[in-house]
């Protein structure tokens, strides 16, 4: 049966969150798993979002059929008449519109439908997905990094955000999560699919890479989002402010953006972290000034109330960098065995936090950089996880 597989299979990715002429970070996990699944499929990407400018029409499209992965990113107004009782409805009504427009385009491409719809992160994109399965028959697979179904989160989701998700997962080939956690927390709440599978995100091993030269005392450094509700930078700067006179050479670099910033700056200021020169806020890093911080750093600190995965954190162990990290969601996979890539406390326990960060600068404990790289290698290469992918989507074209 295998025989009659297609070598190059036509894959169509459906991505909720992707790079994005406003924000070219946006969604750029999601990015690094298509650029390593490209080799083994012939894959098109359509991405629809709303547009942060204006727009000469109600939809734009920005074709780029010659990149290594043929990409059509599409951007609709944001408020296409005005009246926000109306707006809504009609960016539905303009989202699908572009997905529908997109697969037109993207069939005279090929001249022929695709092998199989790829959605990564629902749950529109999987709505689409799964009318194409019902319309053409295409079967669809469904990424999933979201922390929205995790504990802390998944209390918000709606009632008809419930069912339509129970019922894109359920009609799904098959369901891809980036942890276990995910995946079971998923099917707690009933979104579960009989052919499931967990592979990791991706961590650019040539660039996420140990250097020999890092300073004494080094800095700590904290790379994320700023949606502090989830992220709890403010406790890393509580934290933090609690030592200073403990530890007077203890210096925190923050990298990220979101929108939040402000206050956390606001909150660092108000804490006396800026004036004393403890905290620099970093801004948005392109990734190789983010690997250049993760290499000279003394320890990355995630206070995380939940995550899925955490890319970051295997990007700073691929630097050689160890970690501490919130024992939440798909974290404590990354942590096996514990006690020999970093640290684990608790979400929300900023006594813990100051002991770990209190080992980090005075016990100084070690941590092989040669064996925090390869075991991040082992995990998240590019090449690891294509091939992955590739033998996922040859199990579901065989059926």
């Amino acid at each position: 049966m295998t025989s009659s597989l297609p070598l190059l299979p036509r894959v169509l990715m459906l991505p909720k969150w992707y790079p994005n002429r406003y924000d070219d970070q946006d969604g750029d996990f999601v990015a690094r798993h298509v650029a390593a699944i490209a080799p083994h499929t012939n894959a098109v990407v359509l991405f629809a979002g709303v547009a942060r400018g204006p727009l000469p029409g109600l939809i734009e499209c920005a074709a780029e059929w010659k990149a290594a992965v043929p990409t059509l990113r599409y951007y609709y107004r944001a408020a296409p008449t005005g009246w926000p009782v109306l707006d809504k409805p009609l960016k539905l009504l303009l989202y699908f519109a572009c997905l529908w427009r997109g697969y037109q385009q993207v069939v005279r491409y090929w001249g022929t439908k695709p092998h199989l719809v790829h959605v990564h992160v629902l749950l529109r994109t999987g709505l689409f997905a799964w009318w194409l399965r019902v319309w053409q028959g295409i079967p669809y697979l469904v990424t999933e990094h979201w922390t929205l179904y995790l504990p802390p989160r998944s209390a918000g989701i709606g009632p008809m955000r419930r069912w339509l998700t129970r019922l894109v997962v359920k009609r799904a080939a098959a369901l891809h999560t980036v942890s276990e956690g995910l995946r079971d927390a998923m099917r707690h709440l009933g979104f579960g699919n009989p052919r499931s599978a967990v592979i990791a995100n991706v961590v650019d091993t040539d660039l996420f890479r140990p250097t020999a030269n890092k300073p004494a005392p080094a800095p700590l450094l904290v790379v994320s989002a700023f949606h502090d509700a989830v992220k709890n930078i403010s406790g890393i700067l509580r934290v933090v402010a609690g030592l200073q006179s403990e530890l007077p050479h203890l210096r925190l670099r923050i990298a990220g953006y979101g929108p939040d910033a402000q206050v956390l700056q606001n909150l660092a200021a108000d804490l006396g972290l800026l004036a004393s020169g403890t905290v620099q806020f970093l801004g948005k890093l392109p990734h190789p000034a983010v690997a250049h911080e993760m290499q000279h750093a003394a320890a990355l600190i995630s206070f995380s109330r939940a995550e899925t995965f955490g890319c970051v954190l295997l990007e700073a162990r691929a630097c050689g960098c160890p970690v501490v990290a919130t024992r939440v969601g798909g974290v404590p996979e990354l942590f096996q065995p514990e006690g020999r890539f970093g640290v684990l406390i608790e979400p929300d326990d900023e006594a813990a936090l100051g002991a770990a960060i209190r080992a980090v600068y005075q016990e100084h404990p070690q941590f092989a950089p040669e064996v925090l790289c390869a075991d991040a290698a082992e995990r998240c290469s590019p090449a690891k996880v294509g091939r992955q992918f590739a033998a996922l989507y040859q199990s579901i074209l065989a059926r």
